[in-house]
């Protein structure tokens, strides 16, 4: 019984070493991101970029969208939904792959933010966490979605989704439909895979995974998402 004890006082100290040590680095990188520029300016230079996009000039459906595809307790949870973290985990062990992750809107925004190049991942995920609940503290969840919306990446070339809008779709976020909205809102998760110029095929399928997404989470009813499908299933690009 005492070996046992012994064995497992020494795996808490091992892991809290090796804590330790992912939380001194991460730190370190969020503190080198955040002396080159704060995250005041950081955020004063994203909203008076000219194709910034402000929250309420959306129609509700593509915030809904991005909401059940990406993070649907997004208003529900802080900076990291435990949750989700742990299902992902569990999946990730199951699956024998890392899949899933598990980050939360504002972590991505975090990591678009300011760690997108960061080679080492561990150091990478503790700065987005330590900037996330940084984020969570000074602006509210709408002011974080709004950020997000404007630096998630596309595909070709395009950031935000004015250039998204206006170069697949060739209008303003503004007139986006809801058949737009979820192919939209499906790309940024993969944009080298799903980005409508690259594999259509791809596009649609994933447009349909955030349909039913919707559609699971009463963003929809089943009329709309069959409407949805069934024009996702005859489109041809661009639409």
């Amino acid at each position: 019984m005492k070996i046992f004890k012994r064995i497992i006082l020494l795996i808490l100290i091992v892991l809290i070493i090796i804590g330790s040590v992912c939380y001194i680095n991460g730190k370190k990188l969020y503190d080198e991101k955040l002396s080159e520029i704060s995250l005041e300016k950081k955020i004063e230079s994203i909203k008076s970029d000219e194709n910034f996009v402000p929250l309420s000039f959306l129609p509700e459906y593509y915030k809904n969208s991005v909401i059940a595809v990406e993070d649907h307790r997004y208003y529900k949870h802080g900076a990291i939904d435990v949750i989700a973290l742990c299902r992902a985990v569990v999946s990730n062990i199951k699956q024998k792959d890392f899949k899933e992750g598990g980050s939360t809107i504002t972590q991505q925004t975090a990591k678009n933010m300011y760690f997108i190049t960061a080679d080492d991942v561990v150091s990478r995920k503790v700065a987005e966490a330590i900037l996330s609940f940084e984020l969570e503290r000074k602006y509210s969840k709408d002011d974080i979605l709004e950020f997000y919306i404007n630096t998630i990446y596309f595909g070709d070339g395009y950031y935000g989704i004015k250039e998204a809008c206006e170069g697949y779709l060739h209008k303003s976020p503004k007139n986006m439909t809801l058949y737009d909205a979820t192919m939209l809102a499906g790309i940024p998760n993969a944009p080298s895979v799903y980005a409508p110029t690259v594999n259509f095929n791809l596009t649609k399928s994933r447009q349909k995974k955030v349909v039913s997404s919707m559609l699971e989470y009463e963003y929809i009813n089943q009329e709309q998402a069959n409407e949805l499908y069934s024009k996702i299933d005859t489109a041809t690009y661009p639409e």
